[in-house]
C-alpha cells in the first residue's frame, strides 16, 4: 500500500498519508586510479561510498558535491552519471533511491562528518563487506571502467 492512513486530531476523519522512497546520493570518487571509501560512524557500520540524502531543494549534483566534502573533504569535479538504484530492500531502514555520480578528487581526502575512516581502495582490493548495495555500484563502475567509459 502507497499510503497509510492517519486520523486528523482535528475531527477524526481518516487521511492519508504517502510513504514515498527517499531520494539519496553516492559517489564514486577517483584519486590516483583508486577510489574513496568510507567506514560508516553510524549504523549500518562498515565500508560504503560516501553519500547520503537529498536535501529538500538541492539539486542531486549539488548533493553529491556537499555529501563528498562533509565526508571527505574533498572538492569532486568531472561529475558523471553512472545510474540509478532503486531496490527497496538496498538500505534496511529504509526505502531509498540512490543516484550514483563518478567523479575526480582533489585534495587530501579525511574522515570527517559520518565517516568514521577512511581509505583509498583499488577496484581488485575492495573490502569484503560493503554496506548497502555498494558491491553491486561497484561491480557495474568496473564494468564501465573497463569498457572504457
Amino acid at each position: 500500500m502507497p499510503f497509510d492512513t492517519l486520523t486528523c486530531p482535528s475531527c477524526g476523519s481518516p487521511v492519508k498519508q504517502y510513504r514515498n522512497p527517499f531520494p539519496t546520493v553516492d559517489i564514486i570518487i577517483e584519486i590516483d586510479n583508486r577510489i574513496v571509501l568510507i567506514e560508516r560512524k553510524n549504523p549500518p557500520h562498515g565500508w560504503a561510498l560516501p553519500g547520503g540524502f537529498v536535501d529538500y531543494g538541492e539539486s542531486l549534483e549539488d548533493a553529491a558535491r556537499r555529501e563528498a566534502r562533509e565526508e571527505t573533504t574533498v572538492e569532486i569535479g568531472n561529475l558523471r552519471l553512472l545510474g540509478c538504484y532503486s531496490d527497496p530492500a538496498r538500505d534496511t531502514r529504509m526505502h531509498t533511491i540512490s543516484t550514483v555520480f563518478m567523479a575526480q578528487g582533489s585534495g587530501i581526502p579525511h574522515a570527517a562528518d559520518d565517516a568514521a575512516n577512511l581509505a583509498l581502495f583499488a577496484l581488485e582490493e575492495l573490502p569484503a563487506r560493503l554496506c548497502f548495495d555498494h558491491a553491486k555500484i561497484l561491480a557495474d563502475y568496473a564494468a564501465v571502467v573497463r569498457a572504457g567509459r
